[in-house]
């Protein structure tokens, strides 16, 4: 490719990514740059529209596209891929985080968005395990499909007649999993619940270990009775495929 072609290129793709800021290269009808215009950006933002439903909403359709415009314009995404797009999306919300034109609960609320389509087209590998495997004296196995999160906003309740100014006193936690039917589900859980998902994704210790340091972290006053709930929490989770299983062969710490 001579060097004159790829001026032109890059020209052109300047252009149709910013047609404010960057010129067309010479030579090109206008009426076929405004078709590939907008034929390049409306298949982004129909793209995105589809990722982030909610967020298109509640900003509305000329507050939507302009931010969609920004993301086009601006960032340089890290992968090619179209899947991806939308967790590119989520990067560059990041960096207009403190963006007085921006609602501060926009990043979290495109997560949450996105975390479905995330497990939906999820190809991660499940880890060696016994599903039927002793899950208080071996070491509990968690689902890479299994997701314990937390935000500042109340995610699942932004919309057009509720924008939040102010972030919770206390953040919204989430399980979010796919099921071995390929089913993505969302529940609320408790600050103990999603504290005993980060020490089971630690991973190395027993079941019967991890509950003893959840009791103790809690200050549960009957040991006992605190780890016969923890034990039927683990059968459920087991039951609902947010647990596999325990690993194979491992030595459990405890």
């Amino acid at each position: 490719m001579d060097d004159a072609l790829r001026r032109q290129q890059y020209a052109l793709a300047a252009h149709l990514r910013d047609p404010r800021a960057h010129p067309p290269p010479p030579g090109i009808e206008e009426r076929r740059l405004a078709i590939y215009r907008d034929l390049f950006f409306n298949n982004i933002e129909g793209l995105l529209a589809g990722n982030f439903p909610v967020i298109r909403k509640t900003l509305g359709e000329e507050r939507w596209r302009a931010l969609v415009r920004d993301f086009y314009a601006q960032h340089r995404s890290r992968t090619p891929l179209f899947p991806e797009i939308a967790r590119e999306f989520i990067r560059h919300c990041e960096t207009r985080e403190g963006d007085g034109d921006l609602p501060p609960w926009l990043t979290e609320l495109a997560h949450y968005e996105w975390v479905e389509l995330a497990l939906q087209i999820s190809d991660a590998p499940l880890p060696p395990h016994d599903p039927d495997g002793d899950l208080l004296a071996g070491v509990p196995v968690l689902s890479p499909h299994a997701w314990a999160l937390a935000y500042r906003w109340p995610v699942a309740h932004i919309g057009p007649d509720h924008q939040p100014s102010t972030p919770l006193p206390a953040p919204t936690l989430l399980l979010v999993r796919r099921d071995r039917g390929l089913r993505v589900h969302f529940s609320s859980i408790s600050p103990l619940v999603h504290r005993l998902l980060e020490l089971l994704g630690q991973g190395g210790a027993s079941g019967n270990r991890v509950l003893r340091q959840l009791a103790a972290e809690a200050g549960a006053d009957d040991e006992d009775a605190f780890l016969r709930q923890g034990a039927q929490m683990l059968e459920r989770m087991r039951g609902e495929d947010t647990l596999l299983g325990s690993e194979i062969s491992s030595t459990p710490q405890g």
